[in-house]
């Protein structure tokens, strides 16, 4: 591709979107984006000599014609499909991927390290960090531009504008201007002014500075990045190869001098008309069909949890006028935007920023409100610091509802929601609570809305619900208190969270083997229902815990209990079931959660195990 004239790449463009669009439309995946950067992408390999030249995306949504340039063509049709390419950058895939970048706002910050590290080992590559407009929302971002500017490191940042609006109408006056401000000449000549200027008393030095730095920001709008320490070049169009190209290259051939942020506007969706029009460009999208972009609608007997969620949040509000929704820039994923529909003044999209929607969250709960946090897991996580420190310790009634709990899919590894159990029930003051089913998301949702003395959160899966029967209304639940769902008098099996109908499948086949099994739901991993506990360790020879997290979250606690009150003294088998303490890779859920062993018949094996191996004869109660 280097080797092609530059009149040659617009055709390589054509080629490669539309390759892209084959690609997704079979697979289903991020599309939006990719379509937005295809000829910055070519024009970034075409200029820079990658991977010696080190390019990150921020988001990986944005990689798939990075992907399909840099040798992996051939393996492209597997995209977040079991086995095939993450649909994010990932090191383990590509020596073209020197960052995994899945959660967003993270590359400037490893631009950042990478460069130092260059700069350390005395070498002169170039580091590139490309940014979504959205990324740059979130504070890390500007922590690291901060510091990027503070140490002065040859850097360059490409801002990828789609949506923020924040730059004057790109054209060819502002492509000359960019190519003129970028050049060697014009950077030199600006050195030598400075350094005139700094023979001059410091005052009017300062002032010659910021009225030069002023002056270009006038005209190219990018004084908040001259203050935070860059040399700001842009707005660029970002579909006009013959633009980026100039640019690009006078940036690369500055071999001194410090970060660079070059300004660059795309169109989401761009060069696909169905992408175009839609109202979310196609950001993530399922199968679909090429010709008109239609995706076919899943057919479904039952609703998805976030449906449901975003249904009893609204019931919860319209009896409640103090309740409030707050979301990451994920209103949709999270049900939110139909709550913002009912209740547009009491929402709210913090942007691509846990760590303050947590806290803002925190600080409308001193005022009486009762925040609802709707954000995935894998989410939340950002934002461990603020859940303590200004949630837990403070004892403020948020309530987190958690999203995308659990496997989660194509997505893989890095939006798993694997840790909200452990990371959260370890916290004193809170309420932690996971729902088996929807009906069960319901009445947490009005349990949560009426607990005023202390933070709560609530964890669901992604996808469709199991399809009992719904209530009308969600009622609230029995702080800490679980249920029995179906008795037997050898095996019990505690479920905690979306797992139960697993392990009622689980006691049917014990039964068949003569194996009566006793089924609770926890529902609470804190409090924990000490009572059921008691019940379930002194009425069975076998207790299973199964649970969607991670090591040290329900089981743990359970241990805890029963160990510290003695009720394994009398010879009672415990097994815990939790996901592995690996990373699952991207697939279906159902494959993910055979992947981890977490079946109906894992569980029947595992019990069975337990009961052979210790004792064959039949269990009789202790007197």
């Amino acid at each position: 591709m280097r080797q092609l004239a530059s009149s040659e790449l617009g055709q390589l463009a054509g080629e490669l979107r539309q390759e892209l669009i084959d690609v997704v439309s079979g697979t289903g995946g991020h599309l939006g984006a990719g379509l937005g950067v295809v000829e910055l992408t070519i024009a970034l390999h075409h200029i820079f000599d990658t991977p010696d030249d080190l390019l990150i995306w921020d988001v990986g949504h944005q990689s798939y014609p990075h992907k399909i340039l840099t040798g992996r063509r051939d393996r492209i049709h597997t995209l977040r499909q079991p086995n095939g390419l993450y649909g994010f950058t990932r090191r383990a895939e590509s020596e073209y991927d020197p960052f995994g970048a899945a959660h967003s706002s993270t590359s400037i910050s490893a631009a950042l390290g990478m460069a130092t590290a260059r700069d350390l080992d005395n070498k002169s590559h170039n580091v590139i960090a490309v940014i979504g407009d959205g990324a740059m929302s979130a504070g890390m971002a500007y922590e690291a531009m901060n510091n990027a500017g503070h140490l002065g490191t040859r850097l360059i940042v490409i801002l990828n504008d789609n949506d923020m609006s924040i730059a004057p109408p790109v054209g060819a006056m502002s492509a000359y201007l960019s190519r003129l401000i970028s050049s060697k000449s014009y950077r030199s000549l600006r050195h030598v002014a400075t350094q005139v200027a700094m023979k001059f008393p410091r005052p009017l030095a300062q002032a010659f500075k910021r009225a030069e730095e002023y002056a270009r920001g006038m005209i190219t709008g990018g004084t908040l990045f001259e203050e935070l320490g860059f040399y700001y070049v842009g707005p660029i169009d970002g579909h006009n190869i013959d633009h980026l190209l100039p640019v690009l290259r006078n940036v690369r051939d500055a071999k001194s001098g410090g970060p660079v942020l070059i300004h660059v506007i795309t169109r989401k969706g761009h060069g696909y008309p169905p992408a175009e029009k839609a109202t979310d460009k196609f950001h993530g999208v399922n199968k679909f069909n090429v010709v008109t972009g239609e995706q076919p609608i899943k057919k479904g007997n039952s609703p998805s949890y976030t449906a449901v969620f975003a249904k009893s949040l609204i019931h919860e509000a319209e009896i409640d006028e103090r309740i409030v929704a707050i979301t990451a820039a994920m209103p949709s994923g999270t049900g939110i935007d139909k709550f913002a529909e009912k209740f547009p003044e009491r929402t709210f999209d913090v942007g691509i920023a846990e760590q303050h929607a947590v806290t803002f969250a925190a600080g409308l709960a001193t005022q009486g409100y009762k925040p609802f946090a709707a954000i995935y897991s894998t989410f939340l996580q950002r934002a461990y610091d603020q859940i303590v420190h200004d949630v837990a310790i403070q004892c403020l009634p948020v309530r987190f509802a958690i999203d995308r709990a659990g496997l989660v899919g194509s997505d893989g590894p890095t939006h798993a929601g694997s840790y909200d159990i452990t990371y959260l029930a370890t916290l004193p003051n809170f309420v932690v609570m996971a729902a088996a089913d929807e009906s069960e998301l319901m009445h947490m949702i009005a349990t949560a809305a009426r607990i005023n003395d202390r933070p709560s959160a609530l964890r669901y899966p992604r996808g469709e619900g199991v399809g009992v029967d719904l209530p009308e209304h969600g009622a609230p639940l029995a702080i800490g208190k679980g249920r029995i769902i179906r008795e037997g008098s050898r095996i019990a099996i505690l479920s905690y969270g979306a797992r139960l109908y697993e392990c009622l499948r689980a006691a049917d086949d014990l039964t068949r083997q003569g194996l009566p099994t006793t089924v609770a739901d926890a529902r609470f991993a804190k409090p924990l229902d000490t009572e059921l506990l008691k019940l379930l360790a002194t009425d069975h020879e076998i207790l299973v815990t199964i649970e969607e997290g991670s090591i040290g979250g329900f089981s743990a606690h359970v241990m805890q209990y029963l160990t510290t009150n003695g009720l394994l003294d009398d010879g009672l088998k415990v097994r815990p079931m939790i996901l592995p303490d690996r990373f699952i890779s991207h697939g279906t859920p159902s494959g993910m959660y055979q992947d981890a062993q977490l079946t109906a018949s894992n569980i029947a094996d595992i019990a069975v195990s337990a009961l052979t191996l210790h004792n064959p004869e039949p269990f009789v109660k202790p007197a």
